[in-house]
């Protein structure tokens, strides 16, 4: 288990890289200059120099794409003074020499070209929000997509078989900005005064005499909207797997011996017909953080996807930046973790 971690690190720090690699060079060849867009079109020659000398953005291309690298490595080599030690918080390893060092770190995702804030407290501002209407969203689509699935399953070929294999069809082939948009109109506008849910929100909102308060009303609309793809998903998933493991020898034994159809179903049937389902859900879950861009910027929910839609505006290419290289990593993780849930659930899984 131990080598076979150390291998799936090591591929998860390869995929990095090449995300880095890619993310860094895409942004850095568009014909977008950062400086132009801070400063304004009607600024003077010395301000855009001072702004690019600030960002690094004077020097070479390899040369910013090294200096980025190291600001990302968790051990990296700094200047030893007291503005270098306060801008990245690093513990000192060993000098290389009397001004710099070998230092240990967070990494560093630099600034934005807006606000002159550092690009990880404005995402850890947006990203617990996104995580909120991530989860949620999973475990709507996990609750009714297992259940419509099994009971798809269990009345093959009836009405509510056909109907849940209607309700997922259309789920899939509904891209998430077209449906919220139509959810939006009709929920949060339409039938407002009976729903109570407005078109646009965020998971925190002020209150005059309370302050920041939690406004759940606000999750309800994109929560669904997000989850409505991956229960579809799973629904199929579900109906597909259980009917392959009901039709298996051991669960024709159990019936044999006079077991409940409850005890057969969910305690045989569905525990081997979960693992398909597990890594869909795996899955998703990484790809509802890059799904949140358009639906948080549709109902106007101030997470990850929105921030980052607005900074790509602003071509704040450091917040862009940041937010991407956040995404894959959740990608890498759950990737690991789908594989270590896999050998638990089903002792036939060998590591390779």
């Amino acid at each position: 288990m131990i080598r076979y971690l150390i291998r799936k690190l090591f591929y998860g720090l390869a995929v990095m890289l090449g995300v880095v690699l890619v993310v860094f060079f895409l942004f850095n060849i568009l014909p977008v200059d950062p400086a132009r867009m801070t400063q304004g079109q009607r600024a003077d020659v010395q301000s855009l120099q001072a702004v690019r000398k600030e960002f690094g953005l004077d020097k070479p291309l390899p040369v910013q794409f090294a200096y980025y690298l190291n600001d990302l490595s968790p051990v990296g080599i700094h200047l030893n003074t007291a503005d270098e030690q306060q801008r990245y918080h690093y513990i000192k390893l060993f000098a290389v020499s009397n001004a710099k060092v070998v230092a240990l770190k967070w990494p560093y995702l630099r600034r934005s070209y807006q606000t002159r804030k550092d690009v990880a407290g404005l995402l850890m501002g947006v990203i617990p929000n996104t995580l909120v209407l991530a989860t949620t969203s999973m475990i709507f689509a996990i609750i009714i997509g297992v259940f419509l699935g099994v009971l798809s399953a269990i009345h093959k070929d009836s009405w509510i078989d056909k109907l849940a294999i209607s309700f997922s069809t259309l789920g899939i082939s509904a891209p998430s900005f077209f449906a919220g948009i139509i959810i939006a109109w009709i929920f949060g506008f339409e039938l407002s005064k009976y729903t109570g849910l407005n078109m646009s929100g965020s998971l925190y909102s002020y209150d005059p005499f309370k302050g920041e308060v939690i406004t759940i009303r606000n999750l309800i609309l994109p929560m669904i909207t997000l989850g409505l793809r991956p229960l579809a998903i799973i629904v199929q998933l579900t109906r597909n797997a259980m009917l392959d493991v009901l039709g298996q020898d051991y669960i024709r034994t159990a019936r044999a011996k006079g077991l409940g159809s409850n005890t057969i179903i969910y305690r045989h049937a569905l525990k081997n017909a979960l693992n398909p389902v597990i890594t869909a859900i795996a899955n998703w879950f990484a790809s509802l953080l890059a799904g949140s861009f358009f639906v948080e910027y549709i109902f106007g929910y101030n997470g990850l996807g929105k921030a980052t839609v607005d900074a790509l505006e602003l071509s704040d290419f450091p917040v862009v930046m940041g937010s991407i290289l956040f995404i894959a990593f959740i990608f890498v993780v759950i990737s690991i973790l789908i594989d270590i849930i896999y050998v638990w659930i089903d002792p036939r899984v060998k590591l390779s």
